[in-house]
């Protein structure tokens, strides 16, 4: 683990962006461009927060080096238990790839800091490696940081419902959301996902070792402020900041727009 905790920087896109405020007590660990908000009641992170410098990203090798954070109980982290023998992924929170900019020194020691287990989440696999979703958003934020040289910072995390189902002892998160933020004609802006692997998780059997197969999964662009009405967390100037234009009330999911590809998204 990294010795440098610069961690997540509210300031990093100029108009200041804090760290999302979860209503549960969490731990603050700050790593190398990142810094993860731990719910050590659920051993998952309830948010996570990542600054993007599209001009300084460097491609290195993914490696699998996935470990303990040391500043936490392992009794507070969901460990290599929870993901062995069965079809769950270790989710990344902040991508691998997100944090890794700088010189080469600094990369490499993002790269392993995203490996820590607090900045996993149980993901079905199709689910983590789907094109048009988890994996198919999280290259669209990076592509268009990387093409257009600009930085992006971006929020993460699963949605920590009370009725999630358990396995293994952690209760496995049916919805997962991302907020990315940047600046464009001197303002910030935020949009908002909610990636729902329900199909999947609805399905596991709190007293059996043995996971469901897998149903589809869906993706939709969603506003802002239904993300903090979902989870409980204050997202501060991202809800004003939005660049998806309110319809309805507050939580209807009438609002969100189904994505069927990343062409679809509204920017």
């Amino acid at each position: 683990m990294s010795t440098v905790e610069a961690g997540y920087e509210p300031t990093f896109l100029g108009p200041p962006v804090p760290l999302p405020v979860p209503a549960q007590t969490v731990r603050e660990l700050a790593s190398t461009h990142f810094t993860v908000l731990l719910d050590p009641r659920r051993r998952l992170a309830a948010a996570t927060a990542v600054n993007i410098d599209g001009a300084q990203l460097v491609d290195l090798e993914r490696g699998d080096d996935w470990h303990l954070d040391p500043r936490v109980p392992a009794a507070e982290q969901a460990g290599p238990e929870l993901y062995a023998r069965n079809d769950l992924d270790r989710g990344h929170l902040v991508r691998r790839r997100d944090p890794v900019w700088g010189d080469l020194v600094t990369a490499r020691r993002a790269n392993l800091d995203t490996f820590a287990y607090p900045n996993a989440a149980p993901q079905a696999s199709a689910f983590n490696q789907g094109e048009l979703l988890w994996v198919g958003l999280e290259d669209h934020v990076l592509e268009y940081a990387r093409a257009r040289r600009s930085r992006v910072s971006v929020f993460t995390g699963p949605v920590l419902a009370d009725d999630d189902p358990l396995y293994r002892g952690v209760q496995i998160p049916r919805l997962f959301w991302k907020v990315a933020a940047w600046v464009s004609a001197d303002r910030l802006r935020a949009t908002a996902f909610v990636l729902d692997q329900t199909p999947f998780v609805t399905r596991l059997q709190t007293a059996a070792d043995e996971l469901p197969p897998l149903g589809p999964f869906r993706t939709f662009q969603v506003p802002v402020d239904d993300v903090a009405a979902l989870t409980g967390i204050d997202l501060g100037p991202l809800v004003s900041a939005d660049v998806l234009a309110a319809v309805g009330a507050r939580g209807d999911r009438e609002r969100w727009v189904p994505l069927t590809s990343v062409g679809g998204i509204r920017l």
